[in-house]
């Protein structure tokens, strides 16, 4: 069924503008607190944000929303997401909400929910909810309505929790680690936690001020990290996103270490010491060719799902798998966390170079990339170029002319009217010559 609000990670938008009002805010509370009363005790809801100007203003609208259908409200102010999910589970509460737009520009803004086990609602419970805030939800007597609190350690908690995750006998001491959070979510818990685990650190993106979230800082615009990494010889640079689901490292060369090759350093440690489960790792199917090639020299699969972390969790539920992410950067460690984790995974990725004793630059560095070439060709709806003859065609010489050196994957964008092309192989002008001759193709088709 096709969804009216919810996206493929809640619902976004620009602020103040449909769907993003104060108005749908309470209404998703109200209809997220209905579907979810169930039992007798006493309900519950959490609700976390990043440090967007917006926040106040949807998180006062949920609130209403929440509190209207009986729920009680429990405020944990700036954190990030896999903050929310963790204190979901934790404070047995009913529902989780993060109010963020995550690397989006502070002008857009989003609602994400979690339900009771910490995991994100399925298609089943996004559904249900759709059809309540279009419904009618029945309000509680005047003496049922809900009673909303702040708690002011939420950050201390998810401190506690993240260096929980860091292995007991390891230490930080000695490391200089440069942390970017992106004027976002994490911006004290991040820079506290690598200091109370012994690393010297130097912060980025750290005095948000509700329009400079991702503001040419984190995860998505890591030059200013790269160049402080350089500058100050700090051992590794670490970027988070937003709401600090997302994690990039840079070497102490100044060089990015995207998703796959942070995604490689943990797996292949965790498969040395015994702690890997499923026999390999989950990503999507954007994640380079190097990384399933260097996965399988070590005896280690690479179980490829469709873009969107949802998809990998589910994957990695389903089968087993206690590693996975995406090339952007959502690293999902199941023996920790129910979504990403941006902290957590960096910490492991520290643990890894602790132990290793090289630099940054050798100890993260698991394969060379096959090249790569992804282009967008636009289109207006309701036309369907993949549906083409000729473009069939095109596709079918291209996969033939790439079968054994290469990959290629042709995709539909699930949030605008745009083909995604992309091909990777091991000789870069072919790839790129394939990509054109698609394009081309999805052209003329339109």
């Amino acid at each position: 069924m096709a969804r009216k609000y919810f996206g493929t990670d809640g619902i976004r938008g620009a602020t103040n503008m449909a769907p993003m009002t104060a108005e749908m805010a309470m209404r998703v509370g109200m209809a997220a607190g209905a579907h979810f009363l169930r039992g007798d005790h006493k309900h519950r809801v959490v609700i976390g944000k990043d440090t967007r100007l917006s926040g106040y203003m949807l998180e006062n609208a949920m609130v209403a929303g929440f509190t209207a259908v009986g729920m009680d409200v429990v405020l944990l102010g700036p954190v990030p997401t896999p903050a929310v999910a963790m204190l979901t589970r934790s404070m047995r509460a009913d529902i989780g909400v993060m109010i963020s737009a995550s690397h989006n520009p502070y002008v857009d803004n989003g609602i994400k929910l979690f339900g009771p086990d910490g995991y994100k609602l399925s298609d089943d419970d996004e559904e249900a909810i759709e059809a309540l805030i279009d419904g009618t939800v029945p309000l509680v007597p005047s003496a049922e309505i809900g009673r909303a609190k702040r708690i002011e350690d939420a950050r201390g908690r998810y401190i506690h929790f993240a260096k929980a995750c860091f292995p007991e006998d390891l230490r930080l001491d000695g490391l200089k680690v440069v942390v970017d959070c992106a004027n976002g979510a994490a911006y004290q818990v991040a820079p506290s936690a690598l200091w109370e685990l012994g690393a010297e650190v130097v912060t980025l993106g750290v005095t948000p001020n509700g329009k400079n979230i991702n503001d040419g800082v984190g995860s998505t615009a890591p030059g200013v990290l790269q160049e402080t990494v350089v500058a100050s010889g700090a051992d590794l640079g670490i970027a988070l996103d937003g709401d600090a689901d997302r994690l990039i490292v840079v070497d102490e060369q100044g060089a990015v270490v995207d998703g796959d090759q942070l995604m490689a350093t943990i797996a292949l440690g965790w498969a040395r010491r015994g702690r890997l489960n499923g026999g390999g790792l989950v990503a999507t199917v954007m994640s380079n060719l190097g990384l399933e090639r260097r996965l399988a020299s070590e005896g280690l699969e690479l179980i490829r799902t469709k873009v969107g972390d949802r998809h990998v969790l589910e994957t990695m539920r389903s089968r087993g798998y206690n590693v996975g992410g995406e090339q952007s950067g959502h690293i999902i460690l199941s023996d920790y966390g129910t979504t990403g984790d941006g902290l957590v995974a960096a910490l492991q990725v520290l643990a890894e170079l602790v132990r290793d004793g090289r630099a940054a630059s050798e100890v993260l560095h698991h394969f060379d990339r096959v090249p790569q070439v992804l282009k967008n060709v636009r289109y207006e709806r309701p036309a369907k170029p993949l549906e083409a003859a000729p473009v069939i065609d095109v596709i079918a010489a291209a996969e033939a002319e790439l079968a054994g050196r290469g990959r290629l994957l042709i995709r539909p964008s699930g949030t605008e009217p745009v083909i995604r092309v992309m091909a990777e192989g091991d000789d870069a002008r072919q790839v790129e010559a394939v990509v054109d001759r698609i394009c081309d193709a999805v052209r003329a088709a339109v």
